[in-house]
């Protein structure tokens, strides 16, 4: 087990959401995926994420995906959303 975090950037806040990136390098940081509690704390601890916003990432492969929080943690993983103001443009 890696003692370093997630190494990933802020890409959009909203009142209803927080996105962010996984940008690594995986070589030296484990993914979000692979460090989703330590992120979902850290965004709390630093008051980036909010009771109540949903938490999407872009993942290692650039997929958008969502990190589902309850009371403060993380609890799992879901598909994201197929949205046109989350997804990068081409």
């Amino acid at each position: 087990m890696s003692s370093r975090s997630a190494n990933f950037k802020i890409v959009q806040c909203t009142a209803e959401s927080l996105t962010i990136r996984d940008i690594g390098p995986w070589d030296r940081y484990p993914t979000v995926t692979n460090d989703a509690e330590g992120v979902v704390a850290a965004l709390f601890a630093e008051g980036q994420l909010k009771p109540g916003q949903r938490l999407f990432y872009y993942d290692s492969e650039g997929d958008l995906d969502e990190l589902l929080v309850a009371q403060g943690r993380f609890v799992g993983f879901a598909p994201g959303p197929n949205s046109s103001e989350l997804r990068p443009r081409p």
